[in-house]
């Protein structure tokens, strides 16, 4: 995969006729490709990454994984073995409002991670979470099926593929 150098989230921002939705809080980027473009696939999880390892396990078909993660630093929800998994299975990104760690790992993956910051600590493994639901990534709503786009000046949600869009 490769990055998608031709949706910038600068240019969609200057364009006032898309409804789009930006991330204001500012995201540390990890993973070993600068941009991504995708369909948003939604996770909810606490400190705990057992259904972020599910989901990245299966199928991603190009997608890109959202996640809350409540916005804590205490426990790194994707580390580096997660970034290979998503890579290897199709996943184009992963935003974590949360964690990560083995951040030269994921720096290495081909995949798209943005995160408020890194944390050795683990998860511990519950199982709790809610998938494919809407949440709050901060300061934004997102739904399944959104698109987002990602890149080096920030991170914007659309409701609609904005290569449909005049």
């Amino acid at each position: 995969m490769t990055d998608s150098p031709d949706l910038l989230t600068a240019d969609l921002a200057d364009d006032g006729d898309r409804e789009l939705r930006s991330v204001v809080t500012q995201l540390r980027s990890f993973g070993g490709r600068r941009r991504v473009f995708g369909r948003v696939q939604t996770l909810q999880v606490h400190e705990d990454n057992t259904l972020i390892r599910e989901q990245l396990g299966t199928p991603g078909e190009g997608r890109v994984l959202v996640v809350d993660a409540g916005a804590s630093l205490r426990r790194a929800v994707v580390g580096g073995n997660l970034g290979v998994l998503a890579a290897r299975n199709g996943w184009a990104g992963i935003l974590v409002a949360g964690a990560v760690r083995d951040t030269v790992e994921l720096g290495q993956a081909d995949v798209h991670v943005k995160a408020l910051g890194s944390q050795p600590v683990p998860t511990v493994k519950r199982g709790f979470g809610v998938l494919g639901e809407p949440i709050r990534f901060l300061e934004v709503d997102v739904r399944p099926g959104d698109w987002v786009v990602s890149d080096e000046d920030g991170v914007v949600f659309l409701s609609v593929d904005p290569r449909s869009e005049g």
